[in-house]
C-alpha cells in the first residue's frame, strides 16, 4: 500500500485540490493508496475537508512540519510513503514515475516543484535556481518526497531539531541507504509565502538565514517564512 502523508496547519483554502489531485492520480495508476492528513491544530476547517475526502485525520499540536510528518507517517499502514505539502498538486505522471522508481530499486526521491502561474515573477526565477541547485546535488524539495517505509526508518525519519531544510536532512539520511532518484517530472506547488513581500525582502529574509547556517533553522523565530501563518 501506498500512503499520502500529508501534514496540514489552517490549509482550507488549498487542501482540497490538493487530495483531489492525489485521488485523481493514484485512481488514474489503479494504486492501492490510503491518504492521512496530519491536521496540526488547525482552527478552520482544514480536518472537515480532509473527512469529507476520505482521508484518514491524524489530529496533532505541534507547530512544527518534521515532527507532523514523522506523526502522519507513523500513523500510515502503508511500506511506501508519499510525503505531499498542503498546497501541492501532484499529477499521475510524477506518480508514475516515482512508484516506477522504487520498484527499480531505489528508496526514495523528489521531484522538482514549479510555482502556479499567479505568482510574482521573481518567485519564479528563485524556483527555478533553487530546485536547480537542489537537484544538482540531489535533494528533494520537502513539497514532495516520496520513499519506501524501510528506508525512511533507518535514516531516522524527518530531523525533528529543524523547522525549516529538514528536506535536505533526509535525502542525504535516505540516499546514504541507496539510490535516491531525482524525477524529471514536475508537481505544482502554491507561491503563497511569495505574494505580499517584494523580491528585495524575501532576498533579505534568505540572507539573514543563510548567515546563521542551521542554527538558524533550528529556530522558530528565525524561520518565519514558513511559520508566519500565512495561508
Amino acid at each position: 500500500m501506498i500512503s499520502f502523508v500529508i501534514p496540514a496547519y489552517n490549509e482550507a483554502k488549498c487542501l482540497a485540490a490538493t487530495l483531489d489531485s492525489i485521488q485523481a492520480a493514484a485512481n488514474c495508476l489503479a494504486l492501492d493508496y490510503e491518504i492521512v492528513v496530519a491536521d496540526d491544530a488547525s482552527t478552520d476547517a482544514t480536518a472537515v475537508i480532509a473527512a469529507a475526502t476520505g482521508a484518514r485525520v491524524v489530529a496533532v499540536s505541534n507547530r512544527q512540519i518534521a515532527k507532523t510528518r514523522n506523526d502522519g507517517a507513523a500513523a500510515a499502514r502503508g511500506d511506501r510513503l508519499v510525503f505531499v505539502d498542503a498546497d501541492t498538486r501532484v499529477n499521475a505522471e510524477v506518480l508514475r514515475a516515482a512508484m516506477a522508481a522504487l520498484d527499480a530499486g531505489a528508496v526514495g526521491g523528489g521531484a522538482k516543484p514549479v510555482f502556479e502561474a499567479d505568482a510574482p515573477r521573481y518567485a519564479h526565477i528563485a524556483i527555478a535556481f533553487v530546485t536547480g541547485s537542489m537537484r544538482w546535488m540531489n535533494l528533494a524539495a520537502g513539497c514532495f518526497v516520496y520513499c519506501t517505509r524501510a528506508a525512511f526508518e533507518a535514516a531516522g525519519r524527518w530531523d525533528e531539531r529543524q523547522f525549516a531544510g529538514e528536506e535536505l536532512f533526509l535525502s542525504r539520511a535516505l540516499g546514504r541507504q541507496g539510490r535516491f532518484v531525482m524525477l524529471r517530472e514536475t508537481v505544482l506547488t502554491s507561491p503563497r509565502k511569495f505574494h505580499g513581500r517584494t523580491a528585495w525582502q524575501t532576498l533579505w529574509l534568505s540572507l539573514k538565514l543563510m548567515a546563521q547556517g542551521f542554527r538558524g533553522t533550528r529556530r522558530r523565530e528565525s524561520t518565519q517564512f514558513w511559520y508566519d501563518g500565512r495561508r
